[in-house]
């Protein structure tokens, strides 16, 4: 008797995923691709924040330097006589001249070593002058030196901001003048971002010839002409646009500020 064989598939054994299986599946997959991009795109927003916020430190750094070498060498000149007068020594009248710079507000009487403008509506400005000697290292604003050997001149640095316009960032820019030659160097620009600058000079009113002990600080319209040979310190606030303000929670600006030593009346400070 011979054995009947089915050669027939099992129906059980060809059953597929049914419409409602590959929806399920269909589902997770997009979920899991949803939170997926989300990831990609909380480190992408992370990544530019730390680069955008990375970029502002460098230049707030960059132009507090800047600005802290001018201020401190405020005045300074070399213990070197001047050409054609042996014997004799600088002193602040000889060695920084009566000048008028290209901004109007830049006028300096001779030894006078701060000048500056509080506009109020606009950034303030700020110049400082000092003498050097040919290779002696000081800093000028522009990051050049007297590098001309057995020569001295005296320098105004001359700061000043240009707010933003339209797609254009503010600016802080730096004017070089050479006072012994009158000769003044186009504007060039520092550092981009800046919103605003407002300067305050440190001064002693009470005891002026006793110490150099600040007791008031004032900005460039409240000083008195006495004042202007009489300032041990400067305070720098820059205002910067944040470059994160278009998100939530964030400030228009960020605020930076320093007070610097003039090193020629309250000694040497970094």
């Amino acid at each position: 008797m011979s054995a009947y064989h089915n050669n027939t598939p099992c129906r059980a054994a060809q059953r597929g995923f049914t419409l409602v299986e590959l929806m399920v599946t269909v589902s997770i997959a997009v979920f899991l691709l949803f939170g997926l991009t989300t990831v990609v795109q909380s480190v992408r927003q992370a990544n530019f924040n730390q680069q955008a916020l990375a970029q502002l430190q460098d230049e707030q750094r960059f132009a507090m330097t800047v600005i802290t070498d001018v201020i401190q060498a405020g005045g300074y000149y070399p213990s070197a006589t001047p050409a054609g007068t042996p014997g004799s020594a600088w002193t602040p009248a000889t060695s920084l001249i009566a000048w008028n710079g290209p901004p109007a507000w830049a006028v300096f009487a001779a030894g006078q070593a701060f000048a500056g403008s509080h506009p109020g509506a606009t950034p303030d400005g700020f110049g400082v002058r000092y003498r050097t000697n040919g290779n002696d290292g000081v800093i000028l604003c522009d990051g050049s030196t007297n590098n001309v050997a057995g020569s001295t001149y005296a320098y105004a640095n001359q700061f000043t901001v240009v707010p933003p316009a339209g797609n254009v960032p503010g600016q802080l820019l730096c004017q070089l003048s050479n006072v012994t030659n009158n000769t003044s160097n186009a504007p060039v620009a520092l550092v981009n971002g800046v919103q605003n600058m407002t300067i305050y000079y440190g001064v002693n009113r009470n005891a002026p010839a006793a110490n150099y002990n600040v007791d008031t600080y004032l900005t460039a319209d409240q000083m008195l002409n006495t004042d202007w040979d009489n300032i041990s310190s400067v305070r720098v606030v820059l205002q910067f646009t944040n470059p994160l303000a278009t998100q939530a929670g964030q400030p228009a600006f960020i605020q930076f500020e320093r007070v610097i030593q003039v090193m020629g009346r309250a000694g040497m400070h970094s």
